[in-house]
């Protein structure tokens, strides 16, 4: 048991840099496609080095709250830089390789096993997932629910009860890393185009194929900014 009066941690310097770069976006207004300072100009006036700054603007990359374009500058991605803790963050990031790896053993045997035993209302559904999730991208939407109507049904036409009784056991871990994946820029309409693939096989009734297209499609989901991150002290 955690000893309640053991030392206090002092904020580390990044997470300063954090509290006050979301302070001068509330300040001055800024939002969605405005441009931030460039990292020079912020560690001069925070009087701060230039690493705490990137360290700080990469946790907000990491977030999805800001693009950084190579030699083009830190532009918002949202109308505010509030974002979960970096505590939070840290958790997240330790456990999403397990998260992954549970996701790639069981969802290629289900697409597998879709192939073999899918119906055509399970197909309708397939479908109707992937029109969903076309219409969320091409809206600004959000995307995730058609990405988790496509996993779903994909899970419902393999008629394995004991495998979806697993996915259900991590569907809270699952739509975390759906929600990972999706933020990385240009990734929706890349997840929708995989899914296509996967779709077709199934289609077909190739398990081989299925199976394939489902590890390719998750190899993808586990490229992620959070994984590249390593938090600093």
């Amino acid at each position: 048991m955690p000893e309640p009066l053991r030392p206090l941690g002092r904020p580390r310097l990044y997470e300063q840099v954090l509290h006050r770069l979301r302070e001068y976006v509330t300040t001055n207004g800024l939002g969605r496609g405005d441009k931030l300072p460039t990292e020079r100009d912020l560690a001069e006036r925070l009087q701060v080095s230039r690493a705490s700054v990137k360290q700080a603007v990469v946790v907000l990359e990491v977030q999805g709250l800001v693009d950084v374009r190579q030699g083009g500058g830190i532009f918002l991605r949202a109308d505010t830089l509030d974002g979960e803790p970096v505590t939070e963050l840290e958790a997240r990031r330790r456990r999403l390789p397990d998260v992954l790896e549970a996701r790639e053993a069981m969802e290629t045997k289900l697409a597998e096993l879709a192939a073999e035993r899918r119906t055509e209302e399970d197909l309708a559904r397939i479908d109707a997932a992937l029109g969903l999730m076309a219409e969320l991208i091409e809206s600004g939407g959000a995307v995730e629910e058609g990405d988790r109507r496509f996993h779903e049904a994909i899970a419902a036409a393999a008629r394995s009860a004991l495998l979806a009784d697993f996915m259900k056991a991590i569907s809270g871990q699952v739509a975390e890393s759906r929600r990972e994946s999706l933020r990385q820029p240009g990734r929706p309409s890349r997840s929708l185009a995989q899914h296509h693939a996967i779709a077709e096989a199934i289609r077909a009734g190739d398990p081989r194929a299925a199976s394939a297209a489902m590890r390719r499609h998750l190899k993808t989901v586990a490229r992620v900014r959070l994984l590249d991150w390593t938090p600093e002290d």
